[in-house]
């Protein structure tokens, strides 16, 4: 859907579509990894009801943050993207949109969502300020550490005490079970995405928990992913949910098996249907908690 919305915004200009693929808004993978652990915090918090202004300033924040994301990711490797065969013809890498364009795209894209931010509460603001470090921080860390996807699993898990804070304007500790459950999936599923470029990044010096783990990296990303729905069992219990929501986690549960099935043979395209699946993983995880607190 939202990779069809952008189709007539690169028709406006000659060069709208170098930057509607910096933004990656035509691969929207990211948004939805980020937006679904968004809405499963949301409707936890408000119990199944959201107020509609919150539920729409965190879709636009979701969309806006990933988009602004991707533009501070690319700036990072914009030495290193041209020497990955994946990422050679990205704009930056091809010097379609400079350095400066770059930097001026990721100000207004965080500009936007600070706007957004103020629609909210105090606590709110305040835990935004984490969120902008974490995503200008990510980028660079696999220059300097075996861990990136660490960091990049903070960053699109800080949006679920955003999401309690904007709804109750309170930080109920049990989010924090949310907030473990999302960091442990978004290491499994970005050690599969590294999977594709490992020989790549191996030539090149980057750094990634596929390298880290080398062969045993299926076993880890199935006890990761393991990790993933005991934290989520454990959501279920705290907060008193119903079959509906351990159906959407057996439909997880399900997903997993697959993904494992498809990197058996660490095939790069293989590895890349499995971390593009992950979008089903969660939207079923969503599916069932919204079926849960609807139906009760």
């Amino acid at each position: 859907m939202l990779a069809l919305l952008t189709k007539p915004l690169a028709r406006l200009h000659p060069r709208a579509n170098d930057f509607v693929q910096l933004m990656r808004l035509d691969r929207p993978i990211g948004t939805y990894l980020l937006l679904w652990p968004t809405l499963w915090a949301l409707w936890i918090a408000a119990e199944g009801v959201p107020d509609w202004s919150v539920l729409v300033i965190f879709v636009l924040g979701v969309i806006l943050m990933r988009a602004a994301g991707c533009v501070i990711n690319d700036y990072a490797d914009r030495n290193i993207d041209g020497h990955v065969s994946r990422t050679r013809q990205r704009p930056l890498a091809t010097g379609r949109v400079t350095a400066r364009e770059a930097l001026i795209l990721f100000a207004l894209l965080v500009g936007l969502s600070a706007l957004l931010v103020l629609f909210t509460n105090l606590l709110t603001i305040k835990l935004a300020f984490g969120g902008i470090l974490l995503a200008v921080v990510y980028p660079f860390c696999k220059r300097f550490t075996f861990y990136p996807q660490l960091v990049l699993g903070a960053a699109f898990s800080w949006a679920i005490p955003m999401a309690f804070a904007a709804q109750t304007n309170a930080l109920p500790p049990a989010l924090w079970l949310v907030f473990i459950a999302n960091l442990v999936w978004t290491v499994a599923y970005d050690t599969e995405y590294a999977m594709c470029d490992r020989e790549d990044d191996l030539r090149i010096g980057v750094k990634s928990t596929a390298i880290l783990f080398g062969e045993a990296d299926r076993a880890i990303v199935g006890m990761l992913q393991g990790l993933t729905l005991i934290c989520l069992i454990l959501v279920g219990i705290r907060f008193e949910l119903g079959m509906f929501y351990y159906a959407g986690l057996l439909a997880m549960l399900l997903s997993f098996a697959w993904q494992q099935w498809l990197i058996r043979e660490r095939e790069a395209q293989a590895c890349l249907n499995a971390f593009l699946s992950n979008h089903w993983s969660g939207m079923l995880v969503f599916i069932g908690l919204a079926l849960d607190y609807s139906l009760r």
